[in-house]
């Protein structure tokens, strides 16, 4: 059970983010608790993925704040900002395993970079984790000989590798069939709790996201449209909400990105 209580690990405040001329977040304000799984959800193209990129050092916002453990992201210098990194685990959406590694080399590789740890307890560590996510027995196997959903439990054995506080997973159920995704989200939610760490995941899928999430915020317009508990956010009457919890095609959010109106482009008058 999560605690109604938990201590933010953390915080964004009252952020602002640009690429170029393009505002993509706006005002968002964000909180993240120790031992919570956070899903952000919204539509394509929301900034979702943006937030991971802050949260991670990679981008700094325009205004506002993204604090980890108290410490200012954007203010870090290199060596605080690959401390930070040290206590954070990111799986990437399509998983992003070396395809010329085996399977145990691709776990080993975070330890070999970030510690100085002898080879037989980085074996003992590596078995560790791929018996955590089932995969023990595929350890001499290359990405390219395993199925879609076995790479993705291979990228989670990775990413907890180092035993990060940080967990944040991008679109971790792309492309996986029902077995699979049942499988993956129940990974998550356990390692979350062994760990204790704080997992964010980035997602539209609202299933198993609301079976293992703790809080949900739901981005749209570059700004949080909706946030609460799953049970919260699935009696909401909010059209936004409900229009994608229910997979509506008509709502707030339309089928055409913004543009100019279609007649003047194609240099036709009214």
């Amino acid at each position: 059970m999560s605690n109604p209580n938990p201590t933010f690990l953390i915080e964004i405040e009252n952020l602002n983010f640009a690429y170029g001329s393009r505002p993509v977040l706006s005002g968002i304000n964000m909180r993240f608790g120790l031992g919570q799984v956070v899903a952000v959800m919204g539509t394509s193209g929301s900034g979702k993925t943006t937030i991971l990129r802050l949260i991670g050092g990679q981008i700094r916002p325009q205004a506002g704040a993204v604090r980890v453990s108290g410490q200012s992201v954007h203010e870090l210098d290199k060596g605080g900002l690959y401390a930070l990194r040290r206590k954070m685990g990111m799986l990437f959406q399509f998983g992003a395993l070396f395809t010329d590694l085996s399977v145990f080399d691709n776990v080993a590789f975070p330890l070999r970079e970030h510690t100085d740890l002898p080879e037989p307890l980085i074996r003992d560590l590596v078995l560790m984790k791929l018996q955590a996510v089932g995969l023990r027995g595929a350890q001499a196997l290359r990405p390219a000989e395993i199925s879609g959903g076995m790479a993705r439990r291979v990228a989670l054995a990775r990413t907890i590798a180092l035993d990060p506080q940080i967990l944040m997973y991008d679109e971790p159920f792309a492309g996986l069939d029902p077995i699979s995704l049942g499988v993956t989200a129940n990974l998550i939610k356990r390692l979350n709790d062994a760990l204790g760490a704080t997992s964010i995941l980035v997602t539209h899928e609202v299933q198993q996201s609301f079976a293992i999430a703790d809080y949900v915020y739901f981005i749209a317009a570059g700004k949080v449209a909706a946030q609460g508990t799953p049970e919260d956010l699935m009696s909401s009457t909010d059209p936004f909400v409900r229009q994608f919890i229910d997979a509506a095609p008509d709502g707030p959010v339309g089928f055409q990105y913004p543009a100019s109106p279609y007649a003047s482009d194609l240099g036709l008058r009214s």
